[in-house]
This record gives structure tokens, C-alpha cells and sequence, in this order.
């Protein structure tokens, strides 16, 4: 995949990434992180149809099932990353990106479930690994 001359630099991002990181466990002593976010938000969405379950749950008594700012986090990834991929003018909206037509064909349905359980897969080693 080319470069767009208006990307930035890998890089610069994951310095730049790394110096974030820092400052926010010098300014707020949480290190940023997406992973738990979903766990919890599942455990605050069963809360309402099951709370005898979730007040149950090891898990969910040592981390309450809440939203709170790593869902910011999440959805400022998303609009950052929107807002950049528009201003760099290299913003496309694709079910099916070309790098997996090329080598899988054009399914929407074999790219959904594959992307499915690729990140379901990532997400159980993310919460294995303790985040």
C-alpha cells in the first residue's frame, strides 16, 4: 500500500502515540486502553436483563460494569482517525478493502465473518493478557 504524501510518518504517529501515553499516566495514572471498554459495556448492557447474574460475577465485582472515559477513548479513535483519513483525502468507505478482494475474492459476508472472529480472537488475547 502507497503512502499518501499527506500521511503522516508511521513513525512520527507511534512516537507521538508513546508520548501520549506518557502524559497520561503522569497527568491521570490510567494507561490508555480499549479492551476493557467492551467487556464492561457487555457487563452494563446484561446489567439491565440480568442483574442478579452480573452482581455475581467475580469479574464484574472487582471491575464494575460501567461506561466511563475509555469509551471516549474508543470513540475519539474513531473520529480522529475519521478526521485524518478526510483531511489527508485518503478516506474511502469499502466493504470489502482491495489487499482482501486480491487475494480472497469479493464476499461482504466471508470479509464480515472473518473480521468478526479475527477480532474476537484479538479481543480474548487482549483480555487474557490482562488488557
Amino acid at each position: 500500500m502507497e503512502r499518501n504524501e499527506k500521511s503522516w510518518n508511521p513513525y512520527v504517529a507511534g512516537a507521538l502515540s508513546g508520548v501520549v501515553l506518557i502524559f497520561s499516566v503522569w497527568i491521570a495514572g490510567e494507561f490508555f486502553g480499549a479492551s476493557t471498554i467492551f467487556a464492561r459495556t457487555a457487563g452494563a448492557l446484561e446489567k439491565i436483563f440480568v442483574p442478579d447474574r452480573v452482581a455475581g460475577m467475580d469479574y464484574f465485582i472487582k471491575y464494575a460494569p460501567k461506561i466511563d472515559w475509555q469509551a471516549l477513548f474508543v470513540i475519539g479513535i474513531f473520529i480522529g482517525a475519521l478526521i485524518a483519513s478526510t483531511i489527508s483525502g485518503s478516506f474511502v468507505l469499502k466493504a470489502v478493502p482491495d489487499v482482501w478482494k486480491r487475494r480472497f475474492g469479493t464476499s461482504v459476508i466471508k470479509r464480515g465473518v472473518v473480521a468478526f472472529f479475527g477480532g474476537l480472537i484479538a479481543m480474548f488475547g487482549a483480555r487474557l493478557a490482562g488488557g
